[in-house]
Parts: structure tokens; C-alpha cells; sequence
């Protein structure tokens, strides 16, 4: 039952995230002009990072922290607690990429926006890194905690071995 609470909770708070980001990627925007879209990995971010560090963080953060509670939310829709570290991450990193490309693909048709690949790659960071840092300390807690109240495996008490000649002569005595 509590697997189905989270399972639960991390599906409903997904789709209020989801819905967070479909309002601030994908909402037109009425400019003068439009930049051309950039097609050219870590382009942006190296114009970024000419500009000093600084403002390399404020206009590169952002894109960062919009797909990173995706990191979370993901495995915790997936609701396993015992599921392989390396399997996990792959899993959520893949899908928060491929939602990250569908939002950059929908902007294309938004007026006002314009698709960006270092975008989409900042996203995928930002999703990479929540789910190191967060998702393997709590599924440990999470883990101690539903174990911690289990009955202990019963265990024989150790039973001597038999003297070598008797267990090898096949004889009973």
C-alpha cells in the first residue's frame, strides 16, 4: 500500500511539474525579433561563459534547475526501491533527455521561441545531477526504514560436522 501512495504521489507531482514547465517553455511570447534557433552543441554556453562566470550562472542555471526535480519525480513515479543504481539513472537520464527534446521540438512551433540544443543539453544535466544527489541517499533511507521493521531470517544452529571416516565409509553405525 505505501508503494502505491508513492507511485501515486510522484505521478501527480510529476504532472504538476510537467505542467510548470509547459507554462514557462512553451507559453508565446510577443518580441520584436527572434533569435535564429541553435543547432550548434555548446554554443550557447560558450557565449555564455565569455561573459564571466557570473552571468555564465544566471542565464545557464536556469536551464539547469527547470528539468532537474525530473531527476526525483521520475524514479519516484517508478515507485522501486530495489532497482539497479546504474539502470535507474540510465533510465531517468534517457527519458528526462527525450522529454527535454520534445520541449525544445514544441518550441519550434510557439511563437516567439526558438529551439536551442544547449538547452536541452543543461536540461539533461540538470536531471542527471538531481538523481545522483538525491535518489540513492533517500531509496537507502527508504530501504533501512521498510527493512528495519521485518522479521530477522530464521536460523538452524550450527550442527558439528561428522568425523571425516565415519561420513566417508558409508557404513551406519
Amino acid at each position: 500500500m505505501a508503494g502505491f501512495r508513492m507511485r501515486a504521489a510522484g505521478f501527480v507531482l510529476l504532472l504538476a511539474h510537467l505542467s510548470i514547465v509547459y507554462s514557462v517553455m512553451l507559453r508565446p511570447r510577443a518580441v520584436p525579433w527572434v533569435p535564429a534557433a541553435n543547432l550548434r552543441p555548446l554554443e550557447t554556453i560558450r557565449a555564455a561563459l565569455a561573459l564571466g562566470p557570473w552571468e555564465a550562472v544566471h542565464q545557464l542555471g536556469g536551464a539547469v534547475l527547470l528539468m532537474a526535480p525530473l531527476g526525483v519525480l521520475l524514479p519516484l513515479a517508478g515507485g522501486r526501491l530495489t532497482a539497479s543504481a546504474l539502470g535507474s539513472f540510465t533510465r531517468t537520464v534517457f527519458t528526462g533527455a527525450m522529454i527535454a527534446f520534445a520541449v525544445a521540438v514544441l518550441q519550434s512551433t510557439v511563437p516567439g521561441r526558438v529551439p536551442d540544443v544547449d538547452v536541452v543539453l543543461l536540461n539533461t544535466l540538470g536531471v542527471a545531477l538531481a538523481h545522483l544527489v538525491i535518489v540513492p541517499v533517500v531509496r537507502a533511507r527508504l530501504r533501512r526504514r521498510e527493512y528495519a521493521g521485518a522479521v530477522p531470517t530464521p536460523t538452524i544452529p550450527r550442527v558439528g560436522l561428522a568425523p571425516q571416516a565415519d561420513a566417508l565409509s558409508g557404513s551406519r553405525t
